[in-house]
């Protein structure tokens, strides 16, 4: 289910800046404001953002350019790069924002809503460039532009996010997409990234691919063409709505960039090429450069244990660039998983949401069309649980893939113990944290049980759940706890 962007918990600070950004605005004469158009700028360090931002500058053809520059050092070396520059700013046509000691995609969230807002509340500006650091992801930027902001719906109203650019540097991309690195180990504190930032490198450089308009594939003289159609290749296969462009020192005709009309939220969200193959939307070209992917399904559970032990030992083979789906954990009738790796990374198990087998027809938040085309997903007895996993890889071997995947199900007899024994496995997918219950709502009632399997379950949960009441000094029973998403 798609869920709507995170509101920003902002400062005392950082909202008196906001509105007194708005009765500035206010105070001058009531021109109406333009939406000032944005191109967001990401990629790894080195992939040539900076270079093309020079480039923007130097044949901006009489276009009044603010930029925004985020750059995770202390000192920010961006910033300098470009005001040393023979094209410096102008700092009465255009204006250099510098946004320093943190990541715009995180911990300075904020302070890029004020900037953006300030900068569009003066009304003078014909563009806005925002190169973010190498480590940014690109959606939580883009998220920004629909905060609120004082006096205006959000700040969507008075901007427009217009491309989001992703950098790719040809000649490591192999290097980087096989990483096992973390940000911090390939980065280091020198560049701001904290040392519990554990995203790896392999990660960012899918997050940055999948959520763009244009990839600028940049050094492309420093690799034979063969190498520049592969990477055309698997980029395709990640994001299959993108403009791709092959550039040397990151020289590329400003209309592919600035003013394009490309960006669209929901599109952006819904480009991702493993989200089109769970929905059937097959992108063959790919194959041509020996990508190709395919779909995992099964309506039977993995076996927590064997699970575990699959991952332990890295099975999955390494021409696998990504894979990612739903998962259904034997030990947890009631959650869905989210199954997810990038690279050579092993695959990341994170709970989700409830099954919907598990949901009250009452308690559905959808309409009666989308309630009933949700069914026709069910099998009975276990509704809609499933695995149904995504793979993109570079001479796929499917067989293979099923053969181990297959190997770590449940095996017929266990299958047939049902529900009630299949909960007895321990779960090494969950952190389980014990919390106060909230009081229930009064008049709330209970949820009513899909099936035969959920009534059973809801049974024998609440016979634990009045033997432990009963009992003194007794360790909390796991049904007793929350779960808290990992």
């Amino acid at each position: 289910m798609k869920k709507n962007p995170t509101p920003l918990d902002m400062s005392s600070n950082k909202v008196e800046q906001l509105n007194n950004n708005n009765n500035n605005n206010n105070n001058k004469e009531n021109n109406e404001i333009k939406k000032l158009p944005v191109t967001v700028l990401s990629g790894f360090l080195g992939s040539g953002k900076t270079t093309l931002l020079k480039h923007i500058l130097k044949n901006r053809e009489g276009l009044k350019i603010a930029v925004i520059v985020n750059d995770m050092s202390e000192l920010n070396i961006d910033a300098l790069a470009v005001k040393k520059n023979e094209y410096t700013i102008n700092q009465v046509d255009e204006k250099l924002v510098e946004m320093q000691n943190g990541c715009i995609c995180c911990t300075l969230r904020e302070d890029l809503l004020v900037e953006v807002s300030k900068l569009a509340k003066e009304n003078r500006f014909d563009y806005l460039v925002i190169e973010s650091t190498g480590v940014s992801e690109p959606l939580p930027v883009a998220e920004t532009f629909t905060f609120d902001i004082p006096g205006y719906n959000n700040l969507s109203d008075i901007s427009k996010l217009d491309t989001m650019v992703t950098m790719i540097d040809l000649y490591n991309f192999d290097k980087n997409l096989k990483s096992i690195e973390t940000a911090y180990e390939k980065y280091g504190s020198s560049d701001g990234v904290a040392e519990e930032d554990e995203r790896s490198v392999s990660f960012l450089l899918i997050e940055q691919v999948e959520f763009s308009n244009v990839i600028i594939l940049n050094k492309a003289d420093l690799v034979e063409e063969s190498v520049i159609n592969r990477v055309k290749g698997i980029v395709r296969k990640l994001n299959t709505e993108a403009k791709i462009y092959a550039t040397t020192r990151s020289e590329i005709p400003l209309k592919n960039i600035l003013n394009t009309d490309l960006f669209d939220f929901e599109s952006a969200s819904l480009a991702n090429g493993w989200l089109k193959e769970l929905r059937g939307e097959h992108v063959p070209e790919t194959e041509e450069y020996g990508i190709s992917s395919f779909v995992y399904k099964r309506r039977k559970p993995f076996h927590p244990q064997k699970l575990e032990e699959f991952l332990i030992n890295r099975i999955l083979p390494e021409n696998v660039i990504r894979s990612k789906g739903t998962c259904w954990i034997a030990c947890d009738y009631i959650n869905a998983y989210i199954w997810e790796n990038a690279g050579l990374l092993t695959p990341d198990i994170i709970l989700e949401d409830e099954w919907y087998a598990c949901i009250d027809k009452k308690e559905w938040e959808g309409t009666a069309t989308e309630w009933e085309e949700m069914l026709k997903d069910f099998v009975e007895p276990h509704g809609d649980r499933k695995n149904e996993i995504v793979f993109i890889a570079t001479e796929l071997d499917k067989k293979k893939i099923e053969d181990l995947l297959d190997d770590i199900l449940l095996t017929d007899e266990e299958f047939n113990l049902g529900p009630t024994e299949w909960e007895k496995y321990p779960n090494p997918f969950v952190e389980i944290i014990e919390v106060e219950e909230e009081e229930e709502e009064e008049g709330q009632g209970e949820a009513v049980p899909n099936n035969e399997n959920d009534r059973i379950l809801g049974e024998k949960r609440k016979s634990e759940e009045t033997s432990n009441n009963n009992e003194d000094n007794n360790e909390p029973n796991q049904n007793n706890k929350n779960f808290h998403k990992i």
